[in-house]
């Protein structure tokens, strides 16, 4: 039983690389999302240097921190754009944008010109960073149908994070190690316009959204996306965590440059090495990560991945020897995947879609103020305590904060394992099947529990029709003037011909044995179900279908009934 177990698993980890792979709008919405954040690794690391050649550690924290205070600001405001309209336009713009500014950075290094330009222009491009994110989150759902296929995408996603966190390092550790930086800045600048490239092309059913305001408040939109993270307790906990890894992660940016120079005595390329440690560890981690899909327990990951962002530097500050070094920042990547995976499904999951790019645009926000607050601590405590004090000081924060959150994160799995149940029970009605995930989980939310007595009826011939049924257990009758239709039993549903044709009850519907149903409101299922061309078309096939075939014999001589 256990290798059956282990098998299923392994069988489950290679379907979610696979599930991508087959469908197209996935395959070069992950792709885009590799060369996005390939770029964004390589630029760093080039501007890590630029930094301490100009004015060393305080340099590279203050750089650290100035890059991140307006794009913190900028990002909430800008998320609601990504909520109007078709997400990947917005993706195609900010990585435009981020390649034009990279490319002139490469211009500026390559004359020798004054660092505070390529300052600015990291800036622009970290506010366009900042976009990116929220809105590939909030595309990502869309492109699913499931829960399992999301869980997948992060994988994969994750996955390939982890890549671009080995590959852009690791390429600017070559580049520096033979050209320069400028040459850096140039190659991060080619993948930012390819990802915008792989965007051009896709194809989806996007959700309904109302028409842009004639003036737009994006500060109102944005604090709904506030608003929607205040009032869900899970969301508000998985964002603080959030915050707290981020801050451990720009320390890390200052700390990976002090520690491989001045501590390892490495050298300018060490620090490409350091950096390409945490990459490989991220490979690792994404392919274990793998495993997770569908194991229920991502809540328990993500603290896990939170606790790993912290408890390797402590352990490099306490055994400051390199090969160590590269062993306890590969932990990093690992904790770096699978917070990924864990994190982004769990955000995915729990926030509603008309908001979704807002809440990123908040996690992003806090993710780059405190990448900010951690540069600026950084470089302050190595100048207060020392290297060694500094690593120790800083990597206790997340495994602290990860334990302290723990019992929380377990509860949070079980509420998903409800949605995941009731979810997977609307799926397997064909109306419902052509949804998008989150189009599958708004229906899912407003889903009532009624148990109905054996004999009883759920609705009677000619009642005003103002919910839908599905039936989790027991079995139905249904009777059109008094003569049976049809029976029904579990995963099936009734009482849709009245609310999509706006009309009175055409059938009763009795509970032959007692009924557990989930009941869906006109207002919810409406709304839903009408919005989406796939479905609307599925549905009115469902409803002739049903007609047709409640309508009886010609030599019977009795009257056309209709289904409830």
């Amino acid at each position: 039983m256990e290798g059956d177990g282990r098998r299923n698993r392994l069988g489950q980890a290679v379907a979610a690389f696979t599930s991508n792979a087959r469908n197209p709008n996935l395959r070069r919405a992950q792709l885009s999302f590799l060369g996005a954040w390939t770029a964004e690794w390589a630029f760093t690391v080039a501007l890590g240097i630029v930094a301490y050649r100009d004015g060393g550690a305080a340099a590279l924290g203050l750089v650290g921190l100035l890059r991140m205070v307006p794009s913190a600001i900028l990002a909430p405001l800008l998320s609601p754009i990504a909520d109007r309209g078709r997400r990947e336009r917005v993706l195609i713009l900010v990585s435009s944008v981020r390649g034009i500014a990279t490319a002139a950075a490469a211009l500026v290094a390559a004359v020798a010109g004054p660092p505070m330009i390529i300052y600015a222009l990291a800036v622009l491009s970290t506010i366009a960073a900042t976009l990116y994110r929220p809105a590939h989150s909030a595309l990502l759902p869309s492109l699913c149908r499931s829960g399992y296929e999301l869980a997948s995408a992060n994988v994969v996603r994750g996955l390939l994070d982890s890549a671009a966190t080995l590959i852009g390092p690791l390429l600017a550790a070559v580049l520096l190690q033979f050209t320069g930086v400028s040459v850096v800045f140039a190659v991060a600048a080619a993948a930012s316009f390819w990802a915008a490239a792989l965007l051009v092309r896709l194809r989806y059913e996007a959700a309904p959204r109302p028409a842009a305001p004639t003036r737009p408040n994006l500060l109102s939109e944005a604090a709904e996306g506030i608003r929607a993270v205040a009032r869900d307790r899970d969301l508000t906990l998985i964002l603080g965590l959030a915050a707290a890894q981020a801050l451990t992660r720009g320390a890390l940016t200052v700390l990976s440059v002090v520690v491989a120079i001045e501590l390892l005595g490495t050298g300018e390329p060490g620090v490409g090495a350091l950096m390409a440690a945490v990459g490989v560890g991220a490979v690792l981690g994404s392919l274990a990560a793998s495993l997770l899909v569908g194991s229920g327990r991502l809540g328990a990951w993500f603290a896990v991945g939170v606790g790993l962002w912290g408890l390797p530097l402590t352990l490099v500050g306490l055994v400051p020897q390199e090969s160590a070094a590269l062993g306890m920042l590969a932990f990093v990547g690992v904790g770096n995947a699978l917070i990924d995976v864990a994190g982004f499904t769990l955000i995915g999951r729990k926030a509603p879609d008309e908001v979704l790019a807002r809440v990123f645009g908040v996690l992003e926000s806090l993710v780059t103020v405190f990448i900010g607050i951690g540069a600026i601590v950084a470089s302050l405590l190595v100048g207060w305590f020392g290297i060694q004090t500094a690593l120790v000081a800083i990597g206790l924060l997340c495994p602290v904060l990860a334990a302290a959150a723990w019992r929380r994160l377990r509860a949070l799995d079980r509420a998903v394992d409800v949605l995941n149940t009731d979810a997977a029970l609307l799926g397997g009605v064909p109306m419902f099947a052509t949804l998008p995930l989150p189009a599958v989980e708004q229906l899912s939310r407003g889903l009532v529990p009624v148990t109905v007595a054996a004999g009883a009826a759920v609705f009677r011939q000619g009642e005003v029709g103002d919910r839908y049924y599905l039936i989790v257990s027991g079995e139905a009758e249904v009777l059109g003037d008094g003569r049976l239709i049809a029976t029904l039993g579990p995963g099936e549903g009734f009482g849709e011909i009245a609310l999509l044709r706006s009309s009175r009850r055409t059938a009763t519907v009795l509970a032959r044995s007692e009924l557990q149903l989930q009941s869906l409101d006109s207002d919810r299922f409406l709304p839903v179900v009408l919005g989406y061309t796939p479905s609307a078309r599925q549905a009115g096939v469902v409803v002739d279908a049903m007609l047709h075939r409640y309508e009886p014999k010609e030599s019977s001589g009795e009257p056309p009934a209709e289904s409830a």
